[in-house]
């Protein structure tokens, strides 16, 4: 198994190179060249010739593109020109709030779409098959955005369930420890704090866990479906297995290897920065900064958020083959 593990890091390092150089040349197509986008309205030729030969811009090609890997290494991508605070140092700020929101809507989404995909799959044909693909239509098909303003209105205005916006309440003297408002909560045994923190996760990873909830249902009933239908299902039965010991053995964890390559999927989305989501909330994550950093036109911060996102697709992705070494140990030896 580590072989495997080591074989597939090794694979990594090509995709992060030929991303940092996609990143590099984007960077390099922009109108103006990124002096022009730093400059903006200011930009004059004799003063994009300056900030050129202060960047190194004016030097070959190769020299500048293994100067911005090695301050890439060393997490130097200059300060934000909306905040003029170092872009790591925001980053730093909002990754823990997207990653508490991921996680918390992955939450639901795979503890719920599992479950319902299996049982739609088991029931096929019957109401609950029915209502549960009526469902994840649904689910895909309403924007997120609408959504989120729809939970928001009844959920936080109309019913005061829950909070309407933010990470936490505003009055909330709250000790800060790793920037990840219900860890830092349970770290410090402010309760109050880790609880008020979780129950402004609840509405806005429910508006985020919709569209990945839709697919991993899908994905499950499909998988299991074609499971059930192979050889040694029958075989088992024929043998005389019980069905908890089919469904645990041979349904579940072959049916899983698709879900897991889905799971990965949208949790790359997902920590890819929610956007959307984050915006309705008033949540101030990865999506947050991505949409105030393209108001803005703010570049620095724009490259780092775009190496970053690939960074985790990629991460994401290698997880998931390690994973599928797990559930299925002929994944291994290929």
């Amino acid at each position: 198994m580590l072989r495997f593990i080591v074989r597939r890091l090794l694979q990594a390092i090509p995709t992060l190179l030929i991303l940092s150089v996609l990143v590099f040349a984007w960077l390099r197509s922009l109108p103006g060249g990124p002096a022009g986008a730093l400059l903006g309205d200011k930009a004059t030729p004799q003063k994009v010739a300056e900030l050129n030969h202060i960047l190194g811009l004016d030097q070959p090609i190769f020299i500048q593109y293994f100067k911005f890997l090695g301050r890439v290494f060393t997490g130097d991508f200059g300060n934000s020109l909306a905040s003029t605070q170092p872009v790591l140092s925001e980053i730093g700020f909002a990754l823990p709030a997207t990653i508490e929101l991921s996680v918390m809507a992955l939450i639901f989404a795979v503890g719920l779409g599992i479950p319902l995909g299996y049982l739609a799959a088991r029931f096929r044909g019957r109401s609950l098959d029915n209502l549960t693909i009526l469902g994840t239509l649904v689910g895909v098909a309403v924007p997120v955005f609408f959504l989120g303003y729809v939970l928001k209105y009844v959920f936080a205005q109309d019913l005061a369930l829950f909070p309407a916006s933010g990470r936490q309440a505003a009055g909330l003297d709250a000790t800060t420890v790793t920037h990840f408002a219900v860890l830092d909560g349970i770290l410090t045994q402010e309760w109050d704090a880790a609880w008020d923190a979780l129950w402004h996760l609840i509405l806005p990873a429910l508006t985020l866990a919709t569209i990945p909830l839709a697919v991993i249902v899908r994905i499950t009933r499909a998988s299991v479906l074609d499971v059930l239908d192979e050889d040694f299902i029958r075989t088992a039965r024929s043998k005389g297995l019980g069905q908890p010991t089919i469904r645990r053995r041979h349904v579940l964890r072959n049916a899983l290897l698709p879900v897991s390559t889905t799971i990965g999927l949208q949790t790359g989305l997902l920590l890819g920065g929610a956007v959307l989501t984050e915006r309705v909330f008033n949540f101030r994550g990865i999506g947050f900064l991505l949409a105030e950093g393209i108001d803005r036109r703010d570049y620095p911060r724009l490259q780092a958020l775009v190496l970053l996102g690939a960074v985790v697709y990629v991460l994401v992705n290698m997880l998931v083959d390690i994973s599928y070494g797990l559930i299925d140990p002929r994944v291994r030896v290929r």
